[in-house]
């Protein structure tokens, strides 16, 4: 007797990137999973929590290439989910910060199929502290924001402006192909000296770090040839990393001996 299949999707955040910031709960729904579906940016290393008989499909888009546009991966996971049982829908980050995670669970809830969410470790925080850059320090920085750089228009998120006009710091996510409309809008509030660091691949061992100035930012990551994924600290805290105090330091060395 074929046993009776109860369909459920697990809408799953892997973290920031390095394989070993996912959580417990998460590697928990990978050993129960049927089928797995992943993105692009998931380590593949993760898809050994998933039982060797689990489906692992790549379903994953990066920026001008777009594997599977979102409305089949919400299909796919309803259909699976009915045909196989448990679907693990593992996104990049949090699946709740830019992640379209409550659109996916309301598609798929509306075909009467039961969700579960566990949220992941957010790039906005973890990469920038990988970096050592905290995005809040006494005295230096009360607050930060979480900034898209790509709004579903395909523009810069006009919340950028209200932002570059307080002393917060600003997290900019899928704003790379942006960078000059971000420089321009801080430059239009005389923030030209602010620093700013832009982080690829945050967290792993492809990470590539490049900081500076408002003023100096876009020259410099096209001279490091600086590619997506990766995200945009913008705020004083940047001066605070360990890692990139020498290239601060030598700056206003620089700046005194003129």
């Amino acid at each position: 007797m074929r046993p009776i299949i109860q369909p459920k999707v697990t809408l799953v955040g892997a973290g920031p990137g390095d394989p070993e910031l996912i959580t417990l709960k998460a590697v928990l729904a990978l050993n129960n999973a049927d089928v797995v579906l992943y993105d692009a940016l998931i380590d593949p290393v993760l898809l050994d929590h998933a039982p060797q008989t689990a489906l692992k499909i790549f379903v994953g888009k990066r920026v001008g290439k777009h594997s599977h546009p979102q409305e089949d991966t919400n299909q796919l996971c309803v259909s699976l989910a009915k045909k196989h049982g448990h679907v693990v829908r593992l996104k990049g980050g949090d699946p709740f910060v830019f992640g379209r995670g409550s659109e996916e669970i309301e598609y798929i809830e509306a075909f009467g199929v039961t969700t579960k969410l566990i949220p992941g470790i957010t790039s906005a925080v973890a990469v920038p502290a990988s970096a050592g850059i905290p995005v809040t320090k006494r005295g230096v920085s009360e607050s930060f924001w979480v900034v898209t750089g790509t709004t579903s228009a395909g523009e810069l998120s006009k919340d950028l402006a209200l932002a570059a006009q307080s002393t917060a710091t600003v997290v900019v996510l899928m704003g790379t192909k942006k960078l000059a409309e971000i420089s321009e809008v801080y430059s239009k509030f005389g923030k030209a000296d602010l620093p700013i660091a832009i982080i690829q691949s945050g967290t792993t061992r492809e990470e590539k770090i490049v900081a500076g100035y408002i003023s100096d930012i876009e020259q410099k990551a096209e001279d490091s040839k600086v590619e997506a994924p990766a995200i945009i600290i913008i705020g004083e805290v940047v001066r605070e990393s360990m890692k990139l105090a020498a290239l601060y330091r030598e700056v206003v060395l620089g700046a005194g001996r003129q």
